[in-house]
């Protein structure tokens, strides 16, 4: 492979999760930015990569295969990236199918938790709000429910639905039982691909954080995101340093909602797209380390 000059943003959603664009179009919106590459990162589904990579190929961008798959450690939701997996791996595509059978009894238990705090909402609002038929390998993530509080009165915008409602600590959020960091990293390498731990600075514990590097020994860490400040890019620089990790760079971008954009635009946080290669080599390289 030749080395891609340039910038590239690695991490990105679509309408196959919970993004507001076609994979097609994040592909276009890369090209317009004057990036030379772009990853397609939805939650726990590939559903979306084969569009965009056919899109790449007319648009001259570099598409990266991949996704972003949640998983739970000492209480909290961590994400793990996985890049240039093998999307038609069919038992990475299974497991992938269980996470989201996982998120759907998630969804149904969060719906039943807002009737019981007298919000007026159904699952089957959610899915008509999507505007078309979900797919089969598609999934609905809090930000569809998000959006039907929003247009229904009960929320100002996203993120005060979030706060209301479906955060965390708010009363609607539902824990289910998911797999650990360690697993993801392992699924996704016996895919073919490379993980990396996505968004540090969202889970408030860098301890947790230095224990994951440690045990679950993803390849990179997602040192610039969107919400990531100057303080969390030293801090979390000073990590990929010490732990010899890949340094990677991703704006999560979603789209825009009620005329927000959620986390950041496309291009908004780069790496080099010399970050590839590296990306390429950690998989086969893993046992050396």
């Amino acid at each position: 492979m030749t080395v891609a000059t340039g910038t590239c943003d690695l991490h990105t959603h679509t309408l196959a999760s919970d993004g507001m664009q076609s994979p097609a179009e994040n592909v276009r919106l890369a090209r317009d930015k004057g990036l030379a590459a772009i990853a397609i990162t939805d939650h726990d589904t590939v559903a979306g990569v084969k569009e965009a990579m056919e899109e790449g190929v007319r648009s001259g961008v570099t598409v990266v295969p991949g996704v972003e798959i949640s998983t739970r450690a000492s209480g909290k939701d961590i994400h793990v990236l996985g890049y240039y997996v093998d999307c038609g791996n069919e038992l990475f595509l299974q497991r992938l199918a269980d996470l989201r059978n996982t998120r759907d009894e998630r969804n149904a238990k969060m719906i039943a938790k807002l009737r019981e705090l007298g919000v007026d909402i159904t699952m089957e609002e959610v899915i008509a709000g999507l505007g078309r038929e979900l797919g089969p390998d598609e999934t609905v993530a809090r930000p569809h429910i998000a959006d039907v509080l929003v247009g229904k009165g009960y929320a100002r915008d996203m993120r005060d639905a979030f706060d209301k409602y479906l955060g965390e600590n708010a009363p609607a959020y539902v824990s289910v039982p998911r797999i650990s960091p360690d697993e993801a990293c392992s699924w996704i390498r016996e895919a073919g691909g490379t993980p990396v731990l996505a968004h540090p600075g969202i889970y408030g514990d860098d301890r947790l954080v230095r224990e994951i590097l440690e045990q679950a020994r993803p390849a990179g860490i997602e040192v610039f995101h969107s919400d990531h400040g100057p303080e969390d890019e030293k801090r979390y620089q000073a990590m990929a340093d010490q732990y010899g990790l890949i340094v990677t760079a991703g704006s999560d971008f979603h789209g825009a909602r009620q005329g927000v954009v959620f986390h950041g635009e496309i291009g908004n946080r780069t790496v080099s797209a010399k970050v590839l290669e590296q990306l390429r080599q950690a998989t086969a390289g893993f046992g050396l380390r």
